[in-house]
């Protein structure tokens, strides 16, 4: 579900078990009714083809009247803002996006992970529970429920959902022919696109969120280290 970057403090935070939808990736283009900021986000009041939607983006100044684009989002229903003390019946996370770009040809990273960035080498962390990122995802049934520690480099965020960042993280072990590259972290903590962090947190498996969001192994609730 991480994050251009993770937020400094958990300014939005979910209602309890809110449905994500399986609109995810998808792309919302609309006219700014009306604006409201926090110390992370912005959310934006938009006037589309489909009628009037909510979306939130990371803080950015935008103009009432101003036509935008929104990528790699994702849909939420009875989402609670405790900072606005509103629930928004249905809400789209995302980030701007300039309509002029093109979409990105095959075998091109897509926006929000690994583009810009050189590929992806990072060594392994150091200590009895240090793992690589393909050491996790293939001995996730051994870990389950145990603490791990990686060190490796943001490549993906999604800010501020159901209370949590969601980071993607890799340190160049495995493939991505079999997933075995990219674990999924939560965390309520600080990092950018591009980071190399160390984590420590606790791998689940099975991770169910409804909506077509199963997710085979994650680190939950991590410590982050730069």
């Amino acid at each position: 579900m991480k994050a251009a970057a993770a937020l400094a403090a958990l300014i939005v935070a979910g209602a309890p078990a809110p449905a994500l939808s399986a609109q995810a990736s998808a792309t919302l283009q609309g006219e700014v009714l009306e604006t409201r900021s926090v110390e992370i986000y912005t959310y934006l009041r938009l006037k589309t083809a489909a009628g009037e939607i909510w979306a939130a983006v990371p803080r950015t100044d935008v103009t009432k009247g101003t036509q935008v684009t929104i990528g790699d989002s994702m849909t939420m229903q009875n989402f609670e803002s405790k900072t606005l003390n509103k629930t928004f019946d249905k809400i789209v996370f995302g980030q701007l996006v300039d309509p002029r770009v093109k979409a990105a040809a095959p075998g091109v990273v897509a926006p929000g992970t690994t583009a810009g960035l050189p590929p992806v080498k990072v060594t392994k962390a150091t200590g009895p529970d240090a793992r690589t990122v393909a050491e996790v995802v293939k001995a996730r049934a051994a870990l389950s429920d145990k603490a791990v520690l990686v060190r490796a480099q943001v490549v993906k965020a999604n800010l501020g959902i159901m209370g949590k960042n969601w980071l993607h993280l890799r340190d160049g072990s495995g493939s991505a022919s079999d997933g075995t590259n990219d674990i999924l972290v939560t965390t309520k903590e600080v990092a950018a696109v591009g980071d190399i962090v160390n984590v420590k947190g606790t791998v689940r498996t099975d991770v169910k969120l409804g909506a077509g969001y199963d997710y085979a192994v994650l680190i939950e609730n991590a410590v982050l280290q730069k």
